[in-house]
């Protein structure tokens, strides 16, 4: 096996990401802020302008069914407590996780309710009942609405060339 050396390049001087926002937040000085469905409330954590993607925690109050939306890039959450599920014989509960693909097309229901940590490396496309796009979440929205409710302070903000 040899060995490369790694040498210098002038395109590692280029900043291409920049990392704006504190180390550590504590979550429980948040308020809870209405999300874009009835019935959920949002603590945005960081947004990824290079991705659209956001995490947030989710609070969904009991009996909400999400409208049809699907997935543009994947997404990842642990339920911190309560539960959801897309199938009834396929439950989520606290201590649970889930990846969603990209591509994913799906409308969750939350009986009991629930709290997530969430994480979407992509926006969201919320669909019209003949499947078309009727709205994006991406991570533009989502800090326009933490900053519309004074709670965007705290927020992590990946951004490029900037």
């Amino acid at each position: 096996m040899t060995s490369t050396a790694i040498g210098h390049s002038p395109a590692a001087d280029i900043d291409l990401t920049h990392r704006h926002g504190k180390d550590f937040v504590n979550l429980s000085a948040v308020p809870w802020t209405p999300w874009v469905m009835d019935g959920t409330y949002f603590k945005l954590l960081a947004v990824n302008e290079l991705s659209g993607g956001f995490s947030m925690l989710l609070k969904v109050d009991p009996g909400v069914q999400a409208p049809v939306h699907a997935h543009i890039g994947s997404a990842e959450a642990y339920l911190v407590e309560g539960g959801f599920y897309y199938e009834e014989d396929d439950p989520g509960y606290e201590g649970y996780y889930t990846y969603e693909r990209g591509g994913s097309v799906h409308q969750p229901v939350s009986p009991q309710g629930c709290v997530m940590f969430a994480v979407t490396h992509g926006p969201l496309a919320g669909c019209n009942p003949d499947g078309s796009i009727g709205a994006v979440v991406d991570c533009r929205l989502m800090l326009k609405l933490a900053e519309a409710n004074g709670v965007a302070s705290h927020v992590v903000q990946i951004v490029s060339g900037r």
